[in-house]
């Protein structure tokens, strides 16, 4: 499979999956991207005291806190940022999750689930550089593609090389 069709086949699920299998996997995606291993990398003079504290906060707190209070603690985060071009790739991927993952919580459009998705699904290849011909050639895409599919589509039982849009 290659890329543009494992970004259709994610926006076909995120677009076919009930609101509990939506909200399910949102939940299980952004707190894959915002774990603590993937701010170890941050250099200290990446951000201000008060946006490591900021994001450190809102990555803990990413399932509990509302959508007003992430809006607040990502504006202390992109107040803080002291680079311009080279931020910390784990703390850009759990910046973007969290900017995400707020705007769904706000709007409730799916759309930024599946950014999430798309976010997930490049933190696993920035690990293990996959073919974009063949994205699925690697044991770690192949499973992280099944771990959203899974989530979105329980009840599928179709193999991960076949894409169906009648599916």
């Amino acid at each position: 499979m290659d890329y543009s069709e494992l970004e259709a086949d994610v926006l076909r699920l995120i677009v076919g999956a009930t609101e509990a299998d939506v909200r399910a996997f949102g939940e299980e995606t952004v707190t894959r991207l915002v774990r603590p291993e993937l701010l170890r990398g941050a250099a200290e003079d990446e951000l201000t005291e008060e946006a490591r504290a900021a994001l450190t906060s809102a990555c803990l707190n990413v399932l509990t806190i509302s959508a007003a209070e992430l809006h607040d603690k990502l504006a202390t985060i992109y107040d803080g940022i002291l680079v311009d071009d080279d931020l910390d790739p784990g703390v850009l991927t759990a910046v973007s999750a969290l900017a995400h993952w707020q705007s769904y919580l706000e709007q409730n459009r799916r759309g930024e689930l599946y950014e999430l998705a798309i976010r997930s699904i490049e933190d696993v290849d920035h690990e293990v550089s996959a073919d974009l011909g063949d994205f699925l050639a690697t044991p770690e895409t192949a499973a992280e593609y099944e771990r959203i599919r899974r989530l979105l589509d329980p009840g599928a039982v179709q193999s991960p090389a076949r894409i169906s849009p009648l599916s």
